[in-house]
Protein backbone atom coordinates (compact mmCIF):
# COMPACT_ATOMS: atom_id res chain seq x y z
CA UNK A 1 0.00 0.00 0.00
CA UNK A 2 1.16 3.52 -0.76
CA UNK A 3 1.52 5.83 2.26
CA UNK A 4 -0.64 8.57 0.72
CA UNK A 5 -3.70 6.47 -0.16
CA UNK A 6 -6.97 6.26 1.81
CA UNK A 7 -5.95 2.85 3.19
CA UNK A 8 -2.34 3.78 3.86
CA UNK A 9 -0.43 1.50 6.18
CA UNK A 10 0.22 2.72 9.71
CA UNK A 11 3.91 3.40 9.19
CA UNK A 12 6.01 4.83 12.02
CA UNK A 13 9.53 5.80 12.88
CA UNK A 14 10.50 3.47 15.67
CA UNK A 15 13.14 4.71 18.14
CA UNK A 16 15.65 2.69 20.03
CA UNK A 17 13.99 0.08 22.31
CA UNK A 18 15.31 1.83 25.40
CA UNK A 19 12.97 4.75 24.66
CA UNK A 20 9.97 2.55 25.47
CA UNK A 21 7.96 4.12 22.67
CA UNK A 22 5.76 2.26 20.21
CA UNK A 23 3.47 3.16 17.37
CA UNK A 24 3.37 6.93 17.24
CA UNK A 25 1.70 8.69 14.30
CA UNK A 26 2.84 12.32 14.18
CA UNK A 27 0.25 13.35 11.60
CA UNK A 28 -2.74 11.95 13.48
CA UNK A 29 -1.82 11.66 17.17
CA UNK A 30 -2.52 14.43 19.71
CA UNK A 31 0.59 16.61 20.14
CA UNK A 32 1.21 15.14 23.60
CA UNK A 33 1.53 11.63 22.12
CA UNK A 34 3.81 12.34 19.18
CA UNK A 35 7.11 12.14 21.05
CA UNK A 36 5.77 10.21 24.00
CA UNK A 37 8.15 8.57 26.46
CA UNK A 38 7.28 6.81 29.66
CA UNK A 39 7.70 8.84 32.83
CA UNK A 40 9.39 6.43 35.30
CA UNK A 41 7.46 7.91 38.22
CA UNK A 42 4.13 7.34 36.46
CA UNK A 43 5.11 3.78 35.55
CA UNK A 44 5.94 3.06 39.20
CA UNK A 45 2.64 4.60 40.28
CA UNK A 46 0.81 2.54 37.65
CA UNK A 47 2.26 -0.69 38.99
CA UNK A 48 1.90 0.27 42.67
CA UNK A 49 -1.74 1.15 42.14
CA UNK A 50 -2.39 -2.35 40.87
CA UNK A 51 -0.17 -4.36 43.19
CA UNK A 52 -0.66 -2.44 46.44
CA UNK A 53 -4.29 -1.45 46.17
CA UNK A 54 -7.34 -3.50 47.06
CA UNK A 55 -6.08 -7.05 47.81
CA UNK A 56 -8.89 -8.75 45.91
CA UNK A 57 -8.37 -6.66 42.82
CA UNK A 58 -4.59 -7.05 43.08
CA UNK A 59 -5.05 -10.82 43.10
CA UNK A 60 -7.18 -10.62 39.96
CA UNK A 61 -4.51 -8.64 38.16
CA UNK A 62 -1.68 -10.91 39.26
CA UNK A 63 -3.66 -13.90 38.01
CA UNK A 64 -3.41 -12.68 34.42
CA UNK A 65 -0.80 -14.65 32.53
CA UNK A 66 1.49 -13.40 29.78
CA UNK A 67 -0.95 -14.35 27.02
CA UNK A 68 -3.84 -12.51 28.67
CA UNK A 69 -1.71 -9.39 29.19
CA UNK A 70 -0.63 -9.39 25.55
CA UNK A 71 -4.25 -9.82 24.48
CA UNK A 72 -5.14 -6.71 26.49
CA UNK A 73 -2.31 -4.90 24.77
CA UNK A 74 -3.50 -6.02 21.34
CA UNK A 75 -7.02 -4.79 22.03
CA UNK A 76 -5.69 -1.41 23.16
CA UNK A 77 -3.55 -1.12 20.03
CA UNK A 78 -6.33 -2.19 17.66
CA UNK A 79 -8.75 0.25 19.27
CA UNK A 80 -6.21 3.09 18.91
CA UNK A 81 -5.39 2.17 15.31
CA UNK A 82 -9.05 2.03 14.32
CA UNK A 83 -9.41 5.63 15.47
CA UNK A 84 -6.19 6.54 13.66
CA UNK A 85 -7.59 5.04 10.47
CA UNK A 86 -10.81 7.02 10.78
CA UNK A 87 -8.89 10.24 11.39
CA UNK A 88 -6.80 9.53 8.31
CA UNK A 89 -10.00 9.15 6.28
CA UNK A 90 -11.23 12.52 7.58
CA UNK A 91 -8.00 14.23 6.54
CA UNK A 92 -8.18 12.61 3.10
CA UNK A 93 -11.83 13.50 2.56
CA UNK A 94 -13.12 9.93 2.60
CA UNK A 95 -15.52 10.87 5.43
CA UNK A 96 -16.45 14.26 6.86
CA UNK A 97 -15.89 13.65 10.56
CA UNK A 98 -15.35 10.91 13.13
CA UNK A 99 -16.06 10.48 16.85
CA UNK A 100 -12.88 9.19 18.42
CA UNK A 101 -11.95 7.82 21.84
CA UNK A 102 -8.22 8.53 21.82
CA UNK A 103 -7.02 8.57 25.42
CA UNK A 104 -10.02 6.61 26.71
CA UNK A 105 -9.27 3.17 25.27
CA UNK A 106 -8.55 1.50 28.61
CA UNK A 107 -12.10 2.15 29.86
CA UNK A 108 -13.47 0.11 26.98
CA UNK A 109 -10.86 -2.64 26.78
CA UNK A 110 -10.61 -3.28 30.51
CA UNK A 111 -14.38 -3.59 30.91
CA UNK A 112 -14.99 -5.96 28.00
CA UNK A 113 -12.00 -8.12 28.96
CA UNK A 114 -13.67 -8.80 32.32
CA UNK A 115 -16.91 -10.11 30.76
CA UNK A 116 -17.98 -13.52 29.55
CA UNK A 117 -18.13 -12.54 25.89
CA UNK A 118 -20.13 -15.63 25.00
CA UNK A 119 -22.97 -14.68 27.37
CA UNK A 120 -22.88 -11.08 28.56
CA UNK A 121 -24.25 -8.08 26.68
CA UNK A 122 -22.85 -4.58 26.18
CA UNK A 123 -24.28 -1.29 24.92
CA UNK A 124 -21.33 0.88 23.91
CA UNK A 125 -21.20 4.59 23.31
CA UNK A 126 -19.60 5.60 20.04
CA UNK A 127 -16.27 6.11 21.85
CA UNK A 128 -16.43 2.50 23.03
CA UNK A 129 -16.18 1.17 19.46
CA UNK A 130 -13.39 -1.15 20.59
CA UNK A 131 -16.03 -3.15 22.44
CA UNK A 132 -17.48 -4.21 19.09
CA UNK A 133 -14.41 -5.99 17.78
CA UNK A 134 -13.68 -7.42 21.23
CA UNK A 135 -17.18 -8.94 21.30
CA UNK A 136 -16.58 -10.57 17.94
CA UNK A 137 -17.87 -8.12 15.33
CA UNK A 138 -15.73 -7.80 12.19
CA UNK A 139 -13.25 -4.95 12.34
CA UNK A 140 -14.44 -3.59 9.01
CA UNK A 141 -17.82 -2.84 10.58
CA UNK A 142 -16.13 0.08 12.32
CA UNK A 143 -15.27 1.50 8.89
CA UNK A 144 -18.26 0.55 6.73
CA UNK A 145 -20.63 2.11 9.26
CA UNK A 146 -19.00 5.47 8.50
CA UNK A 147 -19.16 4.86 4.74
CA UNK A 148 -22.90 3.98 4.91
CA UNK A 149 -22.41 1.20 2.38
CA UNK A 150 -25.01 -1.44 1.64
CA UNK A 151 -22.90 -4.01 3.46
CA UNK A 152 -22.50 -1.89 6.59
CA UNK A 153 -24.03 -3.28 9.80
CA UNK A 154 -27.12 -1.08 9.49
CA UNK A 155 -27.38 -1.31 5.71
CA UNK A 156 -26.29 2.30 5.37
CA UNK A 157 -28.97 3.75 7.66
CA UNK A 158 -26.89 4.71 10.69
CA UNK A 159 -23.21 4.71 11.64
CA UNK A 160 -23.97 3.46 15.15
CA UNK A 161 -23.60 -0.28 14.93
CA UNK A 162 -24.00 -3.49 16.87
CA UNK A 163 -25.04 -7.11 16.58
CA UNK A 164 -27.35 -8.53 19.21
CA UNK A 165 -26.31 -12.02 18.12
CA UNK A 166 -22.81 -11.21 19.37
CA UNK A 167 -23.97 -9.44 22.50
CA UNK A 168 -23.68 -5.86 21.25
CA UNK A 169 -26.88 -3.81 21.43
CA UNK A 170 -26.67 -0.95 18.93
CA UNK A 171 -26.44 2.44 20.66
CA UNK A 172 -27.98 5.75 19.63
CA UNK A 173 -26.73 9.31 19.98
CA UNK A 174 -29.02 10.14 22.90
CA UNK A 175 -26.64 9.78 25.80
CA UNK A 176 -28.08 8.21 28.93
CA UNK A 177 -30.74 6.23 27.10
CA UNK A 178 -28.56 3.13 27.12
CA UNK A 179 -29.05 2.82 30.89
CA UNK A 180 -32.79 1.93 30.85
CA UNK A 181 -32.25 -0.33 27.82
CA UNK A 182 -29.40 -2.18 29.55
CA UNK A 183 -31.58 -2.36 32.67
CA UNK A 184 -34.26 -4.12 30.64
CA UNK A 185 -31.75 -6.65 29.32
CA UNK A 186 -30.42 -7.27 32.82
CA UNK A 187 -33.96 -7.70 34.15
CA UNK A 188 -34.60 -10.37 31.53
CA UNK A 189 -31.39 -12.18 32.51
CA UNK A 190 -32.40 -12.15 36.17
CA UNK A 191 -35.98 -13.26 35.54
CA UNK A 192 -34.79 -16.16 33.40
CA UNK A 193 -32.04 -17.13 35.84
CA UNK A 194 -29.41 -17.00 33.10
CA UNK A 195 -26.34 -15.89 35.06
CA UNK A 196 -25.51 -13.08 32.65
CA UNK A 197 -24.83 -9.38 33.05
CA UNK A 198 -25.47 -6.30 30.93
CA UNK A 199 -22.86 -3.54 30.84
CA UNK A 200 -23.14 -0.06 29.42
CA UNK A 201 -21.02 3.06 29.46
CA UNK A 202 -22.24 6.61 29.92
CA UNK A 203 -20.45 9.94 29.94
CA UNK A 204 -20.22 12.38 32.80
CA UNK A 205 -22.67 14.70 31.05
CA UNK A 206 -25.24 11.96 30.55
CA UNK A 207 -25.43 11.38 34.31
CA UNK A 208 -27.42 14.63 34.41
CA UNK A 209 -30.16 13.37 32.09
CA UNK A 210 -33.59 12.01 32.95
CA UNK A 211 -33.02 8.73 31.10
CA UNK A 212 -29.94 7.96 33.18
CA UNK A 213 -31.70 8.77 36.43
CA UNK A 214 -34.88 6.86 35.61
CA UNK A 215 -32.92 3.83 34.48
CA UNK A 216 -30.76 3.81 37.61
CA UNK A 217 -33.71 4.24 39.96
CA UNK A 218 -35.47 1.26 38.42
CA UNK A 219 -32.32 -0.86 38.20
CA UNK A 220 -31.46 -0.24 41.85
CA UNK A 221 -35.02 -0.82 43.01
CA UNK A 222 -35.39 -4.23 41.35
CA UNK A 223 -31.76 -5.27 41.78
CA UNK A 224 -30.72 -6.36 38.31
CA UNK A 225 -27.30 -7.69 37.15
CA UNK A 226 -26.31 -4.42 35.52
CA UNK A 227 -22.93 -2.68 35.36
CA UNK A 228 -23.02 1.03 34.53
CA UNK A 229 -19.63 2.59 33.79
CA UNK A 230 -19.48 6.36 34.17
CA UNK A 231 -16.75 7.29 31.72
CA UNK A 232 -15.78 10.60 33.21
CA UNK A 233 -13.73 12.24 30.50
CA UNK A 234 -14.19 15.68 32.07
CA UNK A 235 -16.41 17.14 29.35
CA UNK A 236 -19.92 16.86 27.91
CA UNK A 237 -19.61 17.79 24.24
CA UNK A 238 -17.99 21.21 24.84
CA UNK A 239 -19.12 21.79 28.43
CA UNK A 240 -16.55 21.19 31.16
CA UNK A 241 -17.38 18.93 34.09
CA UNK A 242 -17.50 21.79 36.59
CA UNK A 243 -19.96 23.64 34.34
CA UNK A 244 -22.57 20.95 33.74
CA UNK A 245 -23.11 19.59 37.23
CA UNK A 246 -22.52 19.95 40.94
CA UNK A 247 -21.02 17.49 43.38
CA UNK A 248 -18.40 14.79 42.97
CA UNK A 249 -18.84 12.11 40.32
CA UNK A 250 -17.83 9.39 42.80
CA UNK A 251 -20.82 10.33 44.98
CA UNK A 252 -23.37 9.41 42.31
CA UNK A 253 -23.64 5.68 43.17
CA UNK A 254 -24.74 6.51 46.72
CA UNK A 255 -27.68 8.50 45.34
CA UNK A 256 -29.17 5.17 44.24
CA UNK A 257 -28.14 3.25 47.34
CA UNK A 258 -25.24 1.60 45.55
CA UNK A 259 -21.63 1.13 46.58
CA UNK A 260 -19.66 2.28 43.58
CA UNK A 261 -16.22 1.17 42.41
CA UNK A 262 -13.69 3.79 41.40
CA UNK A 263 -10.83 3.21 38.99
CA UNK A 264 -8.12 4.95 37.02
CA UNK A 265 -9.60 4.99 33.54
CA UNK A 266 -6.15 5.21 31.93
CA UNK A 267 -4.92 2.06 33.70
CA UNK A 268 -6.37 -0.90 31.82
CA UNK A 269 -5.63 -3.32 34.65
CA UNK A 270 -7.39 -1.12 37.19
CA UNK A 271 -10.42 -0.94 34.90
CA UNK A 272 -10.30 -4.70 34.33
CA UNK A 273 -10.24 -5.54 38.03
CA UNK A 274 -13.05 -3.05 38.74
CA UNK A 275 -15.25 -4.59 36.04
CA UNK A 276 -14.42 -8.15 37.09
CA UNK A 277 -15.33 -7.30 40.69
CA UNK A 278 -18.57 -5.66 39.54
CA UNK A 279 -19.50 -8.69 37.45
CA UNK A 280 -18.89 -11.04 40.35
CA UNK A 281 -21.16 -8.93 42.58
CA UNK A 282 -23.89 -8.97 39.94
CA UNK A 283 -23.76 -12.75 39.62
CA UNK A 284 -24.12 -13.00 43.42
CA UNK A 285 -27.32 -10.99 43.16
CA UNK A 286 -25.75 -7.77 44.48
CA UNK A 287 -26.35 -5.69 41.37
CA UNK A 288 -26.55 -3.19 39.93
CA UNK A 289 -22.98 -1.93 40.28
CA UNK A 290 -21.69 1.43 39.14
CA UNK A 291 -18.07 2.03 38.14
CA UNK A 292 -16.63 5.55 38.02
CA UNK A 293 -13.64 5.68 35.66
CA UNK A 294 -11.58 8.88 35.54
CA UNK A 295 -10.11 9.56 32.11
CA UNK A 296 -9.76 12.32 29.52
CA UNK A 297 -10.60 12.78 25.85
CA UNK A 298 -7.47 13.85 23.96
CA UNK A 299 -9.45 15.59 21.23
CA UNK A 300 -12.71 17.28 20.43
CA UNK A 301 -16.25 16.01 20.58
CA UNK A 302 -15.49 14.90 17.02
CA UNK A 303 -12.71 15.62 14.57
CA UNK A 304 -14.38 18.85 13.41
CA UNK A 305 -13.97 20.68 16.73
CA UNK A 306 -10.55 19.67 18.00
CA UNK A 307 -9.47 23.31 18.05
CA UNK A 308 -12.48 24.17 20.20
CA UNK A 309 -11.49 21.43 22.66
CA UNK A 310 -8.02 22.92 22.92
CA UNK A 311 -9.60 26.25 23.76
CA UNK A 312 -12.00 24.71 26.29
CA UNK A 313 -9.28 23.34 28.56
CA UNK A 314 -5.95 24.67 29.75
CA UNK A 315 -2.94 23.29 27.91
CA UNK A 316 -1.67 21.94 31.23
CA UNK A 317 -4.63 19.56 31.44
CA UNK A 318 -3.84 18.05 28.05
CA UNK A 319 -0.21 17.76 29.12
CA UNK A 320 -1.20 16.06 32.39
CA UNK A 321 -3.34 13.43 30.67
CA UNK A 322 -0.99 13.17 27.70
CA UNK A 323 1.71 11.79 29.99
CA UNK A 324 -0.84 9.15 31.03
CA UNK A 325 -1.46 7.68 27.59
CA UNK A 326 -3.23 4.38 28.41
CA UNK A 327 -1.48 2.50 25.60
CA UNK A 328 1.97 3.86 26.36
CA UNK A 329 1.75 3.31 30.12
CA UNK A 330 0.62 -0.28 29.64
CA UNK A 331 3.51 -0.86 27.22
CA UNK A 332 5.93 0.45 29.84
CA UNK A 333 4.26 -1.66 32.54
CA UNK A 334 4.62 -4.80 30.42
CA UNK A 335 8.27 -4.07 29.71
CA UNK A 336 8.78 -3.59 33.44
CA UNK A 337 7.12 -6.98 33.99
CA UNK A 338 9.59 -8.71 31.65
CA UNK A 339 7.67 -8.71 28.38
CA UNK A 340 10.16 -8.06 25.59
CA UNK A 341 10.10 -5.25 23.06
CA UNK A 342 10.01 -7.92 20.36
CA UNK A 343 6.81 -9.39 21.78
CA UNK A 344 5.14 -5.99 21.86
CA UNK A 345 6.26 -5.24 18.32
CA UNK A 346 4.87 -8.54 17.08
CA UNK A 347 1.50 -7.94 18.72
CA UNK A 348 1.42 -4.39 17.39
CA UNK A 349 2.26 -5.54 13.87
CA UNK A 350 -0.51 -8.12 14.02
CA UNK A 351 -2.97 -5.44 15.09
CA UNK A 352 -1.76 -3.02 12.43
CA UNK A 353 -2.20 -5.61 9.68
CA UNK A 354 -5.69 -6.46 10.95
CA UNK A 355 -6.80 -2.82 10.92
CA UNK A 356 -5.20 -2.15 7.53
CA UNK A 357 -6.99 -5.16 6.06
CA UNK A 358 -10.31 -4.08 7.59
CA UNK A 359 -9.97 -0.60 6.09
CA UNK A 360 -9.14 -2.14 2.70
CA UNK A 361 -12.20 -4.37 2.80
CA UNK A 362 -14.39 -1.43 3.74
CA UNK A 363 -13.07 0.74 0.93
CA UNK A 364 -13.58 -2.08 -1.56
CA UNK A 365 -17.34 -1.82 -0.99
CA UNK A 366 -17.41 1.98 -1.02
CA UNK A 367 -19.38 2.07 -4.27
CA UNK A 368 -22.07 -0.29 -2.93
CA UNK A 369 -24.59 2.35 -1.98
CA UNK A 370 -27.90 1.14 -0.56
CA UNK A 371 -31.08 1.85 -2.54
CA UNK A 372 -33.02 4.88 -1.21
CA UNK A 373 -35.96 2.79 -0.03
CA UNK A 374 -33.67 0.89 2.35
CA UNK A 375 -33.72 3.99 4.57
CA UNK A 376 -37.20 2.94 5.64
CA UNK A 377 -37.37 0.70 8.67
CA UNK A 378 -40.06 -1.97 8.19
CA UNK A 379 -42.77 -1.44 10.78
CA UNK A 380 -41.45 1.95 11.84
CA UNK A 381 -41.10 4.43 8.98
CA UNK A 382 -42.10 2.49 5.88
CA UNK A 383 -44.45 4.94 4.15
CA UNK A 384 -45.62 6.30 7.48
CA UNK A 385 -45.31 5.10 11.04
CA UNK A 386 -48.23 2.66 10.86
CA UNK A 387 -47.67 1.34 7.36
CA UNK A 388 -45.44 -1.54 8.40
CA UNK A 389 -47.75 -2.52 11.26
CA UNK A 390 -50.73 -2.49 8.90
CA UNK A 391 -48.86 -4.71 6.49
CA UNK A 392 -48.06 -7.24 9.19
CA UNK A 393 -51.67 -7.28 10.37
CA UNK A 394 -52.93 -7.77 6.84
CA UNK A 395 -50.40 -10.53 6.28
CA UNK A 396 -51.48 -12.25 9.48
CA UNK A 397 -55.14 -12.03 8.40
CA UNK A 398 -54.32 -13.55 5.03
CA UNK A 399 -52.46 -16.40 6.68
CA UNK A 400 -55.23 -17.17 9.17
CA UNK A 401 -57.20 -20.38 8.50
CA UNK A 402 -60.58 -19.88 6.92
CA UNK A 403 -63.61 -20.05 9.24
CA UNK A 404 -65.83 -23.12 8.95
CA UNK A 405 -68.94 -20.94 9.36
Amino acid sequence: MQPDGPSASYSRNRPEPTAQILNRHPVFDPPEYRNWTADPALVRAYRNHIENGDPGRAARASGLGRAALLELYRDLVVTRLQDTGLKRWVRQGVISKAWLGVGEEAVTVGCVAALDRERDVVIPMIRNAGACHMMGLPLEDGFTCYLATADSPSGGRDFHYGDIGKGVIQPVSHMGTTVPVATGAALAFRNRGEGRVALTWTGDGATRTAAFHEGMVFAARVGVPLIVVIQNNQVALGTRLEQHGAGAMEDIPAVYGLSGIGCDGNNVLDVYTAAATARERCLRGEGPVMIVAETFRMGGHATHDEREARETFAAELFEHWGRRDPVGLFEAYLLDRGVTMGELEAVEEEGRQAVDAAAERALASRAQLPPPESALFPGISEGGVLHGLRGRLEGAADAAPASSD
